[in-house]
């Protein structure tokens, strides 16, 4: 049985900093002078089940991180499954009591619930159960039967979730995960944070999940590397501005039996691995909170539902990579993106309104 713990590390290392235009549309583009002498300061935790680094520039950095960290375990602390203080733990053991609630936990829940109806379900909070079924939460990895599926499916269901400004209630057996989405708002909330301490440069990346607030010290914007969903290496290079980039893919955290290979990014309806026909999908936006609930919704969904989706969207744009290695782009990142020397053979087909 194989299975990949490190993905994480892998990712944090495809990071790669230059000199580049702005995203077109979905993220905007500073207009900041020159701060290549601004001082550098880094931290690096491990939060959130992944590897965190905080890179920022200037006079503030310093005190701006130590903010940053704080904020991190702050809201690991809040949404945690198997922390026993955390909220989201109280929650899943409420016995279908009402849950009092964060501000921030409340947001995100709030958003979740909206995701899940503007992704006709795709994106699902309650599957956490299903999850544990597979081992994908304990690394004790197995193919539950249909039967098992089922009954756990019937303890699921985003519509059954109630919540009423900071109180929440969810029926007896459902339990939530916010691991879809907690990262991408975890990016939200430092660049916000790190904003507010006066860092006006800085490059944020929770386990792959690439968040910025402005431009490079220099005053140019950040390049960023796309990992290949088939092997090491980045695919391609996006050029952006102050943005967030998320990506999902079946190669982040999967298992291999009986020649069959099994990944955590599951289906909803079926409670298995989605096969959609998607090996990767990387979605770009100013919202990293959106930006992570998409990337795992457009896997699910398949192409032809992401594009349409997308079509009736202003909000993001994406890279989607199918199993057969074809790579498919929207039209507002047409600009600044490039395949890299080494993926030189692939198509790009740029989907457009």
């Amino acid at each position: 049985m194989k299975t990949n713990h490190s993905f994480y590390i892998d990712l944090a290392v495809y990071i790669l900093l230059a000199v580049a235009l702005a995203v077109q549309t979905s993220c905007g583009k500073s207009s900041e002078g020159d701060k290549a002498s601004a001082d550098k300061n880094s931290k690096s935790i491990f939060a959130m089940n992944t590897y965190v680094t905080v890179t920022a520039y200037g006079d503030n950095a310093e005190n701006a991180l130590i903010s940053a960290e704080d904020k991190i375990k702050s809201l690991e602390s809040m949404w945690s499954v198997t922390d026993e203080n955390s909220e989201i733990y109280a929650i899943n053991h409420s016995e279908g009591q009402s849950a009092e609630v964060s501000a921030e936990t409340a947001e995100l829940l709030d958003f979740s619930l909206e995701m899940h109806e503007r992704t006709d379900g795709a994106f699902d909070i309650s599957l956490y159960p299903v999850l544990t079924a597979w081992g994908f939460t304990t690394e004790e990895y197995r193919v539950p039967g249909d039967e098992e599926l089922a009954q756990l499916l019937g303890n699921t269901g985003v519509e059954k979730i109630l919540l009423n400004d900071r109180t929440v209630q969810v029926p007896a057996g459902m339990q939530i995960d916010l691991g879809a989405v907690g990262k991408g708002y975890a990016g939200d909330l430092v660049a916000e944070d790190l904003k507010k301490n006066g860092v006006e440069s800085a490059l944020i990346d929770l386990g792959g999940n690439i968040q910025t607030v402005g431009t490079k010290p220099d005053g140019g914007n950040w390049k960023v590397g796309i990992r290949s969903p088939f092997g090491e290496g980045n695919f391609a290079v996006l050029e952006i501005g102050e943005c967030a980039v998320v990506t999902s893919g079946g190669y982040e955290r999967y298992f291999v039996q009986d020649g069959k290979t099994y990944w955590h990014i599951l289906d909803p309806e079926t409670g298995k691995p989605a096969e959609s026909g998607i090996a990767s999908v990387s979605v770009i936006g100013s919202e990293g909170r959106l930006c992570d609930a998409l990337s795992t919704s457009l896997f699910v969904m398949g192409l032809d539902k992401a594009a349409e989706l997308w079509k009736n969207s202003d909000d993001f744009e994406m890279i989607i990579v199918t199993s057969e290695g074809e790579i498919y782009i929207t039209e507002g990142i047409e600009d600044d993106f490039s395949l890299s020397e080494n993926f030189s053979e692939p198509k790009v087909s740029v989907i457009r309104r």
